[in-house]
């Protein structure tokens, strides 16, 4: 089992309403983590809740442009997702819309996957990234996501990908920052 500094540290931010708020510590530079999030082979590697794989990562990486991310469960079903970037500031800072999708990247109602109806069509997803002492602190803010049961099983999600994320950046340290 993993130390707790080698994973990451998570902690949680108060928050007003419909905004779910975290922030980790990653024992990686900032530019390595902020290439794990704008690099598709990287982010294949981390994406998704421990028990999902992600086989398909499209992305236009500019302002204006869209990216498709698909997760796949351990059962083999497939949850798509969409979004445009609306900020890019590398290392610093990723803004971007969050929907849900079908395969072709065409929005749909978290209905669509068995979801409550009270998720909006769209979220905002505003990611920064802080480095300290070759550590990195990046911390997620994920805007619109409704309170209670959704919003916390999309906290415990998101903590999970950052699982993974954590082991990816130690590999990618000891093999030379690839």
């Amino acid at each position: 089992m993993a130390d707790k500094k080698s994973r990451g540290t998570a902690t949680a931010t108060p928050t007003s309403g419909q905004e779910l708020v975290i922030t980790r510590v990653f024992d990686a530079p900032r530019e390595l983590v902020f290439k794990a999030w704008t690099d598709p082979e990287h982010m294949k590697r981390w994406w998704g809740p421990k028990a999902f794989t992600a086989p398909a990562i499209r992305m236009d990486l500019r302002v204006g442009g869209k990216y498709l991310f698909c997760m796949r469960s351990a059962e083999g079903k497939d949850y798509w997702s969409t979004g445009i970037y609306r900020e890019i500031v590398k290392p610093e800072r990723l803004v971007f819309t969050d929907s849900f999708a079908d395969e072709k990247g065409n929005v749909v109602p978290a209905t669509h996957y068995g979801m409550g109806d009270d998720i909006p069509l769209e979220m905002l997803v505003t990611v920064t990234f802080v480095e300290n002492a070759g550590k990195t602190t990046m911390t997620l803010r994920h805007a619109g996501m409704p309170t209670g049961k959704m919003k916390d099983m999309t906290g415990a999600g998101w903590n999970e990908s950052f699982d993974k994320l954590a082991a990816s950046l130690r590999s990618q340290e000891r093999q030379g920052r690839k």
